[in-house]
């Protein structure tokens, strides 16, 4: 097998408060790389403090590209950031420079890694009727009518993951072709860039959770319901936009509603962050070629380090 000429490309992911962002600044500074945030509520303007959007000292120091990229209003899908993500790669590469990609949505590494089907476009009026069905019969009856006509895509979709379930259905019902035959049918493409791909996670789980429960307090005290209650007030936003669906951006718009009490609001929170730490987790186990590295253990910074010499570098 000949040598491959193809950049390099570092790819270090990890589920929320894992500590990703510490660890891609130092290794941007060891590595001379240049950082590509893979989040989706990072993409989003003003959703500073609940994305837990690095600081302003911390921009300033090692500029995060695909982060300020959208307004709230308008969504960004998967397809999107890839082609925003291969145009940044190859300018860093071009640079003589390593793209650093960090974060932990794992449908955006997946897109970006395997391409994009040839998918349907979104359809407002089925999505609408599909949105009635969840009313009237809840995320459960939704995830047994995908087993039905999409068994393979049910397998992988948990039946409490709404926006993916939601969009196999969609794309069942408007193309009459199920989401895992849709990728089938995709000619595979050779990838423009080698990779090295790290998983970042603490081998403890509860210690995990008890940084996900300290963070959003941390998020609380440093203005995120304020920060929530500005995004409202705009006027054109709601709960049913991407934006707003993330974690935690959710259960505020519902505090602020008045469905729940501010305990309330504590314990949903960090449930649901717990619930997308867990389905990071299984993404990242069905990672090809994944380097396991506990943040909490030794010096990860050199670990890190080790691994990069060791794929040529």
């Amino acid at each position: 097998m000949g040598v491959d000429s193809r950049p390099l490309a570092i790819v270090l992911m990890g589920p929320t408060a894992a500590g990703k962002t510490d660890l891609a600044i130092a290794a941007r500074d060891a590595l001379d790389g240049e950082i590509i945030s893979v989040d989706s509520a990072m993409v989003y303007r003003g959703m500073d403090i609940g994305s837990a959007k690095p600081s302003p000292e911390e921009l300033a120091r090692a500029p995060h590209r695909l982060i300020d990229i959208r307004d709230p209003a308008e969504p960004y899908s998967a397809a999107e950031f890839r082609d925003d993500a291969l145009a940044q790669m190859h300018e860093i590469a071009a640079q003589g420079r390593v793209p650093l990609l960090v974060g932990g949505t794992m449908m955006y590494f997946k897109r970006l890694m395997e391409g994009v089907a040839n998918l349907p476009s979104a359809s407002p009026d089925v999505r609408a009727a599909l949105e009635q069905d969840v009313e009237r019969h809840g995320l459960k009856g939704l995830h047994e009518r995908l087993a039905r006509v999409d068994p393979e895509s049910a397998a992988r979709i948990h039946p409490n993951d709404p926006q993916r379930l939601l969009r196999a259905l969609e794309v069942y019902e408007v193309s009459g072709k199920s989401l895992s035959q849709l990728w089938r049918e995709q000619r595979p493409e050779t990838f423009p860039f080698r990779t090295l791909s790290i998983g970042l996670a603490p081998a403890n789980r509860s210690v995990l959770h008890e940084r996900i429960a300290k963070r959003f307090g941390a998020m609380l005290d440093a203005g995120f319901l304020e920060e929530v209650a500005s995004l409202r007030a705009r006027g054109d936003l709601s709960p049913t936009l991407p934006s707003m669906k993330s974690v935690g951006y959710r259960q505020a718009w519902a505090y602020l509603d008045g469905e729940f009490d501010r305990e309330q609001l504590r314990f949903r929170s960090v449930v649901a962050t717990r619930q997308l730490a867990k389905r990071q987790l299984t993404w990242m186990r069905s990672w090809p070629r994944l380097n396991w590295v506990d943040p909490l253990v030794g010096d990860p910074a050199e670990r890190i380090w080790k691994l990069v010499r060791k794929s040529g570098t």
